[in-house]
């Protein structure tokens, strides 16, 4: 088989590509190519009803593990109850999905030694297609400076009924460690609970066996006992300077980067999945070429960069501007806003009224902390 789309990598921002795609253009032939053995069930998406348009919900809905009505925030000085609906997928659910999509063919244990515009090559074997699409996950860039967001997640089976009725997005009641420290749950039955411990810290490292440790003292203290079925981890971007121009720049002539390879990501949250799902909506809707998608995907990309300027300015103020174990009274002074803002603010539509109502009033930081952290420059040439 000739494919006609060849997607690298069998993650989240592929995977909805070969969706979109897929339904876009029927009869189409879509090759995944992934180095893993095969699926896996070490990680969870999850989204605000309000990020995603009726047409992804639609396609997302057999993959769905759980829904819930509203969700959660607690912080030493207040807690609230958010009305907008959330859910999250598993990668095991959208697995099954990519399975039932005609057209869509996962090959495991592909590792490619070469990627270009025409194809890959893997070992001695070259595959080529008209449009190919690299999104095997986030490379340093010189372009790109960041903090990290870190986390651990055990899933539990719990004795008992644990009595978590709705997520619980942010729990920064815990002690402060290594940054911005909070715990998030999701309550998959009345006795099935996923626990992640999250830091957003300024170095990469993660000492897994001390945030498991952390995680054990959390659910001790809130009485719950039970087993482990399941554990995720990951690393992830904060984005705190992105010259987009210069990094969509050297990749030109190349496949067409998505996903954290192209620093297509919430910039504050890191969440993924509303970005890659408007990602895949642009590449369904241009040509069937690599240099088609490219050109698509890179003016979405940067257009993106532009209206995550002030996304990322938050950034430095709170990973530079701000001392480590204070960096939770930003966030729980953010979420004492209004409800409307709050989730156009994670589905990235601030509008200029939002951005001037989160920062007016008293500063989440010191004004004379807060000036050096207004331009991205600096940080750039740091790395150049």
């Amino acid at each position: 088989m000739t494919p006609d789309l060849i997607l690298a990598g069998a993650g989240l921002a592929n995977a909805l590509i070969a969706l979109a795609v897929a339904e876009a253009r029927p009869g189409a032939r879509i090759l995944m190519l992934d180095r893993a053995p095969g699926p896996s069930d070490a990680h969870t998406w999850s989204f605000h009803d309000p990020d995603l348009r009726l047409p992804w919900h639609r396609r997302l809905s057999p993959a769905i593990r759980c829904r819930w009505p509203g969700q959660e925030v607690r912080f030493p000085d207040h807690s609230r109850v958010l009305r907008a609906g959330y859910a999250s997928l598993d990668g095991a659910g959208l697995a099954r999905l990519l399975a039932d999509t005609p057209g869509v063919t996962l090959r495991w244990n592909a590792g490619i030694t070469a990627l270009d515009a025409t194809g890959a090559t893997l070992g001695s074997e070259r595959i080529e297609a008209p449009c190919v699409i690299d999104g095997r996950g986030a490379r340093s860039s010189r372009h790109l400076v960041t903090g990290y967001q870190k986390f651990v997640g055990l899933e539990f089976e719990m004795n008992t009924p644990h009595g978590v009725t709705r997520p619980l997005i942010m729990d920064a009641t815990v002690p402060q460690q290594d940054g911005y420290r909070f715990v998030y749950l999701l309550p998959f039955s009345p006795t099935r609970l996923l626990i992640e411990d999250t830091r957003y810290s300024d170095g990469a490292t993660l000492d897994e066996e001390a945030i498991v440790c952390a995680i054990a003292d959390y659910a001790s203290d809130k009485g719950w006992t039970g087993r482990e079925v399941r554990r995720e981890r990951g690393v992830l971007p904060i984005a705190l300077a992105h010259d987009a121009a210069a990094l969509w720049a050297e990749a030109q002539g190349g496949p067409a980067p998505v996903g954290l390879r192209a620093g297509l990501f919430h910039p504050v949250t890191g969440y993924s999945l509303p970005v890659a799902a408007q990602v895949a909506d642009v590449v369904a809707a241009a040509g069937p070429t690599t240099a088609e998608v490219f050109s698509a995907v890179c003016a979405h990309a940067l257009d993106r960069a532009g209206d995550d300027r002030f996304l990322r300015l938050l950034n430095r103020m709170l990973f530079r501007g701000c001392p480590p174990d204070r960096r939770h009274r930003v966030l729980s002074r953010f979420y004492r806003l209004p409800e409307p803002l709050i989730e156009r603010f994670y589905a990235g539509k601030l509008t200029r009224l939002d951005r001037l109502r989160i920062v007016s009033g008293k500063p989440p930081i010191p004004i004379r902390d807060a000036l050096p952290c207004l331009r991205e420059a600096p940080l750039l040439k740091e790395t150049a």
